[in-house]
């Protein structure tokens, strides 16, 4: 065992004559490593989760990656593109994507007896992947869809219910605005509730094929294809790829694909989304400075309680490299146990609040019930190792008192 790691031992483990290393401004400096690390733990998973479940909700209502035609306007009354079964083989056997539904969507004005609201129908096929809306699926169940059927059922949101006062079973009359204006009788066979209000009040998922008869579409056209990817990492590079390999090929009636990521279709969220990212900076940062600070005041004060100490170790002929050793020994020791309790907290709370959800959010607001939680091990183990690493090199400066003590005048006032 190294001397040095023999001294520090003793001085910070041994009870014997009553001056165990931890006098307030030691406690102090533990307990601001704790709180610091309790509080990085914290803000990383609050902060992946919230950017998780939102990017989650926007994809669960446009998918990935959205293949359109290209003379389309930004509204929802749509130019058609034509799927074909090669395209989608050609789609679908890409590297990486997962899945490939068609999709159409029509504006509409949903009308009650006393009340009536604008309305986007979106209608989906036999292909559609009913996960997202399942998961938020409040009262009712899916509907189905036949391909040798039209169906009148619907999936509406919750807020829409409220806002019209209508149940589950109930039938209503949408009327769309064209050349001539037709109406539609739907029958709600579900609600579904995301959170995301500015989705939620508007898209209702229904038969494709009841915007197909009502624009006069072929039975192999929709507004486009919405794409699934494996990673979602690698959107913007699928979404680049599969822009230029489908740009030269028009469909049968000449119309060019255009492809967009989710990115591309919902600029400003995701933007909204990467600032949060420098947020989760500064927080580590001013955290690390806080917990580094005071483990700084704590080594100051253990090295001045320990001055005659360092002098007759000076005398005995020890280097000032090895005492500042035994300090940073010290400092390791006071660190780690800091830590433990800050991940103990950190990671309590994380359970605590990913379980029983204690800490409620304005859905209206923040898209969200409650506050989210996301923490892996990995962030978790690359939060200690940085938090340690930062701590130690701090201790650095303070250390650098030792060589400054005079063993003679020390010794003199033993």
């Amino acid at each position: 065992m190294k001397v040095e790691y023999f001294i520090a031992k003793r001085l910070y483990f041994d009870k014997e004559d009553g001056r165990r290393v931890t006098p307030p401004a030691v406690r102090i400096a533990v307990i601001g490593i704790a709180l610091g690390l309790a509080v990085m733990i914290l803000s990383v998973a609050i902060i992946v989760g919230f950017k998780k479940e939102v990017r989650n909700k926007v994809i669960g209502f446009g998918s990935h990656i959205q293949i359109t035609n290209f003379d389309s306007n930004t509204s929802y009354e749509t130019s058609p593109i034509v799927v074909s079964d090669s395209l989608l083989t050609s789609i679908l056997s890409h590297p990486g994507i997962r899945h490939a539904e068609v999709f159409a969507t029509k504006p509409g004005i949903l009308k009650t007896d006393s009340d009536f609201q604008g309305i986007i129908l979106k209608g989906v096929d036999e292909h559609f992947d009913w996960t997202f809306f399942r998961n938020n699926l409040k009262e009712g169940d899916i509907f189905t869809v036949d391909p040798e059927e039209t169906s009148t059922n619907v999936l509406i949101s919750h807020y829409l219910a409220n806002l019209l006062k209508l149940k589950t079973g109930e039938t209503f009359l949408t009327y769309f605005v064209q050349d001539d204006v037709r109406a539609r009788k739907f029958t709600i066979s579900g609600l579904y509730e995301t959170g995301f209000e500015d989705y939620d009040k508007f898209f209702v998922l229904t038969d494709i094929k009841q915007i197909r008869r009502l624009n006069g579409w072929d039975t192999d056209e929709a507004s486009g294809l919405e794409l699934q990817v494996d990673d979602y990492d690698k959107v913007d590079q699928l979404s680049e790829e599969l822009y230029y390999a489908l740009s030269g090929e028009p469909d049968r009636k000449g119309n060019v694909y255009y492809v967009r990521s989710i990115k591309d279709l919902n600029p400003m969220i995701f933007s909204w989304l990467d600032v949060l990212d420098t947020n989760v900076v500064v927080i580590l940062i001013l955290m690390l400075a806080v917990a580094g600070f005071t483990m700084i005041s704590g080594l100051l004060v253990i090295i001045l309680e320990r001055i005659n100490m360092i002098g007759i170790l000076k005398a005995l002929g020890e280097t000032n490299v090895s005492i500042r050793k035994i300090f940073l020994y010290i400092s390791f020791f006071l660190i780690s146990k800091g830590m433990f309790w800050g991940n103990l907290i950190g990671v309590a709370a994380c359970f605590i609040q990913y379980h029983f959800r204690i800490i409620s959010l304005e859905p209206s607001t923040y898209y969200l019930d409650a506050v989210p939680i996301d923490l892996s091990l990995n962030s978790l183990i690359l939060l200690n190792i940085g938090t340690l690493i930062a701590s130690m090199l701090m201790m650095l400066g303070p250390s650098h008192l030792v060589t400054t003590i005079n063993p003679a005048k020390t010794i003199r006032f033993e």
